[in-house]
């Protein structure tokens, strides 16, 4: 955001007949018994390892974390793979198999969701690939191939289709002769203790949890005061039926089919007090969010209360870093903003809060250098902000930061100021253009991570250029197809349709480029919640529960007439 105008299974055995068959060997007379062996050939087997996923993703590779191992649907066995396309990324997961030379090879997966693919390089003569464009069921892909006479591996290979949904696969077979690589590999060992546990959101009767996935889970069992409270197949959990305003210790063990780890290091959390609730109003289904500038760069100088009711969250820009890493700060500039005292400013955001809003402090901007990236800097974070939410009484925090994030730490940042703030804290996010392109952005990773605790992410669809699209085509700012294609990647890499939104400048002066007039704003948001008014790219689906929008500034919409608040904020408010 700007502080200045311009600026992602078994084996299988076949058996060759004897050749010449055993009847035309004894009228010879002429081989023993050993020699009647010698001609047999040797079994076929499934030269794959890990064939059917059931020690998570061991031996497999999967593009841009594209992959996880889950429980439900699996074929066979109690896993299967399910991959995630995302941006320009196609969820590619790949194997290298063992394999002899000048031999013939059988190639098979069974697939369900949406596109699949399956197929094979490095064969030495001619690869292949078969594909599916989808299914509810699963449905088998088989081709077959021949290794050359050097040939001793081959990549084999499954993977989605730019913009389309998650496929599932599982039960992956090479089968031929034994390629020395010990067919299908050892069964699933014990897993290790999940590492990470961090305690998130309380309301008074619950707690949410959250831990680093372990390498060959399938699942996940939660325990309260060290009896099983909970069990998860993904990476967090919510323990609910708990009293309010007590302590309890929490931890968790990975499972698979080999049995259960040894307990996680526990965490502590306690459970908000009676009557406590969260901290500020409840953020409408669709919502706009609009920047309030704590200086005077050019557009109109505002009070909080001079912000129409057309918005819905209003964050204050920006809190500043201090010398201790991590830690921000906030003080109003009274002077830019002509005289605006502090006390006016925190009896306004109490005002606001009564309309229903909710007032944010943003980190960040522009020239915003504040950096998470260690232990104490998240711990720092986390503190100096909700200091800062109990001194105003902000609701929440907006993460603008434009000058590098690292997903690690600001998860865990995130998730220590949710424990501090409990389940009504607002966590809204505007990265830019670039940051959201794929999921294995910082920006897109962090989104990820606290998705069970995150309000909204509104990208910043200006200052950009073009920029690619979920169906991999080059769009330029400043159209609907630009606004309608990227929210795309978000809404299909992952993220709710609740926790996205578009963020546009205000005016023309709000921002170095990519200006739209509130109309395409509109349309954008019809097409991607109903269909309508699309340009030439359109959804394979609709996204009804699309949280919004976001405009960069409530000054520069101010300077502008009010032009853009007047006529998003209503459309906002129409949507289903």
């Amino acid at each position: 955001m700007q502080r200045s105008a311009g600026s992602s299974r078994r084996r299988r055995h076949h058996t060759r007949p004897l050749l010449g068959g055993a009847v035309a060997v004894i009228a010879a007379g002429a081989l023993t018994v050993t020699g009647l062996v010698s001609t047999a050939q040797a079994a076929d087997v499934n030269n794959a390892k890990n064939a059917g996923f059931e020690s998570g993703l061991a031996n497999w590779t999967c593009s841009a974390g594209s992959g996880a191992t889950v429980s439900s649907p699996v074929r066979s066995g109690t896993s299967a793979l399910k991959a995630t396309p995302a941006g320009q990324d196609n969820a590619k997961c790949s194997q290298t198999v063992a394999v002899k030379p000048n031999s013939t090879y059988a190639l098979s997966s069974w697939v369900q969701g949406g596109y699949a693919y399956l197929g094979v390089t490095g064969s030495g003569t001619t690869d292949v690939s078969t594909w599916t464009p989808g299914s509810t069921t699963w449905t088998k892909l088989s081709t077959s191939f021949k290794t050359g006479a050097n040939t001793t591996s081959v990549t084999v290979y499954t993977h989605g289709w730019y913009g389309q949904s998650a496929y599932f696969a599982d039960d992956v077979e090479v089968t031929g002769p034994d390629g020395g690589g010990g067919g299908d590999g050892p069964g699933p060992v014990i897993p290790a203790a999940p590492a990470g546990l961090t305690a998130g959101a309380t309301t008074t009767s619950s707690v949410s949890l959250s831990w680093n996935a372990v390498s060959g889970a399938t699942g996940y069992k939660v325990y309260r005061d060290g009896v099983q409270a909970a069990t998860s197949t993904g990476t967090s959990a919510t323990v609910t039926g708990l009293a309010a305003d007590t302590a309890y210790q929490f931890s968790v063990s990975a499972t698979n089919a080999a049995g259960e780890s040894v307990k996680s290091a526990a965490v502590n959390a306690r459970t908000a007090k009676p009557g406590s609730g969260g901290p500020g109003p409840a953020v409408p289904k669709h919502a706009v969010t609009g920047y309030w500038q704590n200086f005077n760069n050019g557009a109109a100088v505002q009070k909080l209360t001079d912000v129409p009711a057309d918005y819905d969250i209003i964050a204050v820009s920006f809190a500043d870093a201090t010398p201790t890493p991590g830690a921000v700060t906030f003080k109003l500039d009274t002077a830019g903003l002509n005289g605006y005292t502090d006390a006016q400013f925190r009896a306004d955001i109490k005002t606001k809060q009564a309309q229903g809003k909710n007032v944010i402090i943003s980190i960040g901007g522009e020239l915003g250098t504040v950096r998470v990236d260690n232990d104490a800097s998240a711990t720092a974070f986390a503190n100096s902000v909700y200091a800062l939410m109990q001194d105003y009484g902000f609701n929440g925090v907006d993460i603008d930061l434009e000058n590098g994030l690292n997903a690690t730490y600001m998860t865990k940042a995130l998730r220590q100021l949710s424990a501090k703030a409990g389940s009504g804290l607002v966590i809204t996010m505007a990265p830019q253009t670039i940051d959201m392109q794929s999921t294995s952005g910082e920006y897109f990773k962090t989104a990820l991570n606290v998705k069970d605790i995150l309000t909204v992410v509104n990208m910043q669809y200006y200052n950009s250029g073009s920029m690619l699209g979920c169906d991999g085509k080059v769009y330029s700012q400043g159209s609907v197809d630009f606004l309608t294609a990227l929210a795309c990647i978000q809404l299909e890499g992952g993220l709710d349709p609740s926790q996205v939104g578009i963020g546009v400048p205000a005016s023309t002066r709000g921002a170095g480029s990519g200006y739209v007039s509130p109309s395409i704003v509109n349309a954008a948001l019809d097409c991607l919640t109903k269909g309508t008014n699309c340009g030439s790219f359109k959804p394979s689906k609709t996204y009804p529960s699309l949280r919004g929008a976001m405009t960069w500034s409530t000054n520069w919409d101010a300077t502008a007439g009010f032009a853009w608040s007047k006529a998003v904020g209503p459309h906002v408010r129409s949507l289903p």
